[in-house]
Formats: structure tokens, sequence, C-alpha cells
């Protein structure tokens, strides 16, 4: 009877042993990449989503206020791109108060794209008053175009409306005047161009 294992066979299980456990490493790494690209994606489909029910949800109550600025200059209701990486700024009615704060309902919101984020800020009082500090709502993004559609003049019928060119630059003859409709398309690093659009004053 034989009472161990001669050399040779030790190394023959050392070496399967070997192959066993180099095979279940890659396996393991290979999971551990999967997880981080699934939770990769994961974090920045949840950025699109978070963007697009904050636009949602102002652009919906975009209100013909005009505001002031910071210098109590008369401000139009709607503002698009500047040059300084603003996307477009407007009063928004409809801002929640659950604690009974003395202030409007009102809020004037921005949109800006800075440092390849998406950024939402807002003034705590719609007149005069400096910007608070701003919330990023999405992350990876190169550049974003943004296209307006304004109402037929005068109007006339739904076709009509449907009919009506995009503009790139919202620039109406009257000050107080809004959007009817804004087209976004942001270019992101991981789903490319991604393109949302959105209705002004319509329930939400």
């Amino acid at each position: 009877m034989r009472n161990g294992f001669t050399l040779v066979e030790t190394l023959v299980a050392l070496f399967v042993f070997a192959l066993l456990a180099g095979a279940a490493v890659v396996v393991l790494g290979n999971s551990a990449d999967a997880q981080l690209r699934l939770s990769n994606v994961s974090a920045s489909v949840q950025d699109l989503q978070r963007l697009r029910a904050a636009l949602r949800a102002d652009l919906a109550q975009a209100a013909e206020r005009m505001p002031r600025g910071e210098a109590g200059e008369v401000r139009p209701a709607f503002e698009g791109a500047d040059g300084s990486g603003r996307l477009f700024a407007f009063v928004r009615r409809g801002w929640e108060n659950p604690g009974a704060a003395p202030r409007a309902s009102l809020q004037y919101v921005e949109y800006r794209l800075e440092n390849g984020a998406v950024v939402r800020r807002a003034r705590p009082m719609v007149d005069g008053a400096a910007f608070g500090e701003p919330a990023v709502l999405a992350k990876g993004v190169s550049s974003v175009e943004v296209a307006y559609r304004a109402a037929p003049d005068p109007p006339t019928t739904a076709a009509a409306t449907a009919t009506a060119d995009w503009r790139e630059a919202w620039d109406p003859l009257q000050p107080a005047m809004l959007p009817i409709a804004v087209r976004i398309d942001a270019t992101t690093a991981r789903f490319g161009i991604v393109r949302q659009l959105f209705l002004t004053q319509v329930p939400l």
C-alpha cells in the first residue's frame, strides 16, 4: 500500500490547481469589469433621466414674466444662449414652498454647460437676487445645441403650429414672448447625441 503521493503526482495536482485558479481569476476579473461598465452606464442613464425630469418640470411651467437682473435691469421672459455657457434662462411658476417661506411661487432658473456638465442655477427671488449654488444634473456632456419653436403669428390651427420652423436663437420682437417648444441636442461621451423635446406652459 502506498502511504503518499509521488513527486510527479504532486506536480500534476499543483499544475491542475494552478489552471483552475487562473481560470477563476479571469472569470472574476471579467465579472468585475462587466459590473463596473454596467454601473457606469447606469449612472449615465440616471444623469439623463435627472436632466430630463428637471427640464420637463421647469419648461412646462414657464411664465411670461420679465424679471430684473442683479443690476435692476429688465430682462426678457425667456433668454437663450449668451456665449458664456448659458443655455437658456426663464421664470417658472409652481415653485413648491413646503416650509411656507415668505416668497412667491415664481422662480428664476438658468441652465448652463460648465466643465462638461449641465447645471441648473436658481435665484431665491425672481428680481435682483444673486444665483444660489448650482445643481449638477448631467456629466460627460461635451456640447449642447438648443433650438426653439415659436407659435405662428397670428396663431391659427394646430397644423400651422406643427409646421412652424425651429430657430437656433431666441430673439422675439416681444420680450415677454415664450417659445412653445424647446429642442435640446446634448452630445454625451457614452451615448453620442441625445435629443430631447419639451413643451412649455403645459400641465404636468
